[in-house]
């Protein structure tokens, strides 16, 4: 866990049970309960909302259903209802305005119908909701009003997390805080010393950590919390970049890499001869930024983002001519087989006539034809490697590995892309890592901070849009028809289900049961239809890949397998059944399977009637528009920034108060700024700089970056 600076001999330091009104049974539950262990981890446990008690609402001008509201009332009464799982207390609460309002208890009956009484006033908080047309709040907060009024006189008090136990040994809301006014009264501003520069502080008008600090636990008024959350999440996201942007600073600096000098015949010759369309701007100036990576003399380490079929693969394959050029080999791994394979066959097509030899490896490649390749990897007879996994065996030797590509990158590890990384000697290959599901601004500047990112942000021409459309489950049969007049024209269709058998938990259509029905639908031998699952072996899966690609069968019935690694421009619809039942990223993945030739192509999105408030925004997201950059902003918005491989690690996402969804202009300003320090002081040696080095040294080391993982 990342803990905000404190002096070398601090207060904070000091175990939890030193502060008055803790002891040691309370500082174990606290370090049992919420892994609070010293003064400091209470101190930067954040209050998570607050509560401005001056403003309460009358019951009789509720309207239920909104937002959690303050209320003040007399409990009138309190009943136990109902026997075994249905066993509930309810209490009645009646505010100055006559009118009255349930409360519902279902966990902690027999404690909580002894601890509150019948005839005193209570400040309730909670979402008021309307049920058999009474206004009712469940599970409640409550305290005594008398309690709350004797406490510090604040207008603004905050909420903190707790437990049941911790809430039975008074270390609740009101418990925290009391241990956090002890808490304050015990500290002096050398035990909360300023670790930003003077002229940082100063430029951005930002209030000194010691009363922001104050102002997040203990705020006076609305104006002073503001300040103080505007203050600490710029520090968080400032301290964050500064840490990325000097791991990348200390990986050019100690990581020499090959240098590409020159363009030569090879890259030349395709440019002006092979390519079979003319590159897009993005391509163009994507290919620049890595050449004059490739030229440095340092590893490069980049990563290049583009949404489906913006010509990823064709970038990557004039970044190996590039290595080629300079008399190095290149490799591509890619996360599937068919994925691999279809780079293999692409990239054998795009350079059919130049002397340049590709090979493919995968597991299913054996025997002598398996030693065969690898003796001619090893001898140099091989140009460029396209393959899986089997890439990182520590069989397969290169003569003289330049450039290592990674597609798809998210779906391997990190000890797997770093097993490819150091396939040379003496310098490591310059690496490029590939992605088609588009990151936000702000989760790159912070989940891969301390690598080079290139983004594709264009289309070729010529490709059509999809148009996509949200039917319900009633309207079935309209897709049915629009699925048979797609395939009259000569077209393909995916259907892609989210589950491959029953699960009565659930109330889907699984695979196996809508095959049935398809097959009723779709009858032989006017229609062939493939299925293709996770569960199925890759021999068999292939097979029927392999059969819709060379149009066989008409219609494709797949899980998500199809996600990544189908390539049929003859493919122009894609239903996805139980659309809510699919990820923002995922839908827009299987989305871009279709709309690869130059026909008009569709999906249709079949969901259930009733949805979720969250299912319905990433419906109409989809619908709505087809950038995936755009759908990855509301993905974030919608789910967070999630768990992007290696971010839980590195303790990149950690973060106590920024938001990356919301906070995406403090996080561009803390980056410039961050960048301006290095570049006058990288080793951050100048007195003024002092401060925030010690603190970087102490408690950041924990953030490893993407680059250094080779």
């Amino acid at each position: 866990m990342i803990t905000p600076a404190t002096s070398k001999v601090s207060l904070l330091d000091k175990p939890i049970a030193t502060l008055h009104g803790v002891g040691p049974a309370k500082a174990n539950l606290l370090a049992e309960e919420l892994q609070l262990f010293t003064l400091g981890d209470l101190l930067y446990a954040y209050p998570f909302r607050y509560v401005d008690r001056t403003k309460f609402h009358a019951i009789i001008d509720i309207i239920p259903n909104g937002e959690a509201l303050q209320i003040k009332g007399k409990l009138v009464t309190m009943n136990q209802v109902g026997e075994g799982r249905g066993k509930r207390m309810t209490g009645r609460l009646r505010d100055e305005s006559g009118a009255a309002l349930e409360l519902v208890w279902f966990r902690g009956i027999h404690l909580l119908y002894r601890m509150y009484k019948i005839g005193e006033e209570y400040i309730v908080y909670g979402k008021v909701e309307q049920f058999n047309n009474r206004l009712s709040i469940t599970h409640p907060e409550m305290e005594l009003a008398a309690r709350v009024g004797n406490l510090d006189q604040a207008t603004f008090e905050p909420v903190y997390a707790s437990t049941e136990k911790l809430n039975k040994r008074a270390l609740d809301a009101r418990g925290r805080r009391k241990l956090i006014k002890a808490l304050f009264d015990k500290l002096k501003p050398a035990d909360l010393p300023e670790i930003l520069p003077r002229s940082l502080v100063q430029g951005l008008r930002l209030m000194s950590r010691g009363l922001a600090l104050k102002n997040l636990h203990l705020p006076p008024d609305q104006k002073s919390l503001d300040g103080a959350i505007r203050r600490m999440k710029f520090e968080e996201l400032f301290l964050l970049q500064l840490r990325l942007l000097q791991l990348k600073l200390v990986r050019e600096n100690q990581i020499a890499g090959y240098s590409f000098g020159s363009i030569g015949t090879i890259f030349t010759e395709f440019f002006e001869e092979k390519i079979p369309f003319e590159l897009t701007g993005a391509q163009k100036r994507v290919l620049r930024e890595i050449r004059t990576d490739l030229g440095r003399g340092v590893q490069m380490n980049r990563l290049l983002q583009g949404d489906v079929g913006s010509g990823k693969t064709m970038v990557g394959l004039m970044s190996m001519l590039m290595a080629l050029d300079n008399g190095f080999q290149a490799c591509m791994m890619a996360p599937t087989e068919i994925l691999a394979y279809q780079h293999y066959e692409g990239i054998q097509e795009y350079l059919e006539g130049m002397d340049i030899k590709v090979a493919f490896l995968s597991g299913s490649v054996k025997g002598k034809a398996r030693r065969a390749l690898l003796e001619q990897l090893e001898e140099g007879e091989i140009d460029i490697l396209l393959g899986t996994h089997a890439l990182i065996e520590p069989t397969v030797v290169f003569k003289n590995l330049g450039l290592a590509i990674i597609d798809e990158q998210h779906r391997f590890g990190v000890k797997q892309r770093a097993k490819l990384w150091v396939k040379n000697k003496p310098y490591p290959p310059h690496v490029l890592v590939m992605t088609a599901t588009p990151i936000p601004r702000t989760l790159a500047m912070t989940a891969y901070g301390d690598l080079d990112v290139s983004v594709i942000d264009e289309l070729p021409p010529g490709r059509t849009p999809i148009k996509t459309v949200h039917f319900t489950n009633h309207r079935r049969e309209r897709v049915f028809g629009r699925i048979r007049d797609e395939i009259a024209k000569g077209r393909q269709a995916y259907i892609v289900y989210p589950l491959i058998e029953e699960n009565e938990n659930l109330d889907l259509l699984a695979l196996e049961e809508a095959y049935e029905e398809m097959v009723q639908r779709f009858p032989v031998p006017d229609y062939q239809i493939s299925v293709v699952h996770g569960r199925m072996k890759p021999d068999a899966k292939d097979f029927e890949m392999a059969r819709f690609k060379a149009g066989e069968t008409q219609i494709m019935m797949a899980t998500t397998v199809i996600e990544v690694g189908v390539n049929v421009p003859n493919a122009t619809i894609m239903t996805i059944v139980h659309t809510e039942r699919f990820g923002l990223s995922q839908l827009h993945q299987l989305r871009g399977r279709v709309g690869r030739g130059a026909e008009e192509s569709f999906c249709i999105l079949l969901s259930s009637v009733k949805l979720s408030k969250e299912s319905r925004q990433r419906i109409d997201t989809m619908v709505g528009t087809t950038d995936g950059f755009k759908i990855a902003e509301a993905d974030l918005r919608l789910r967070g920034p999630g768990m992007l491989d290696g971010t839980r690690q590195s303790g990149v996402l950690q973060m106590r108060l920024a938001d990356l969804a919301q906070d995406g202009i403090i996080l561009g300003v803390a980056r410039e700024k961050a960048k301006e320090i290095l570049e006058v002081d990288p080793k951050l040696a100048l007195p003024e700089h002092l401060a925030l080095a010690v603190h970087l040294e102490k408690y950041m080391r924990a953030v490893k970056g993407w680059g250094r993982i080779s």
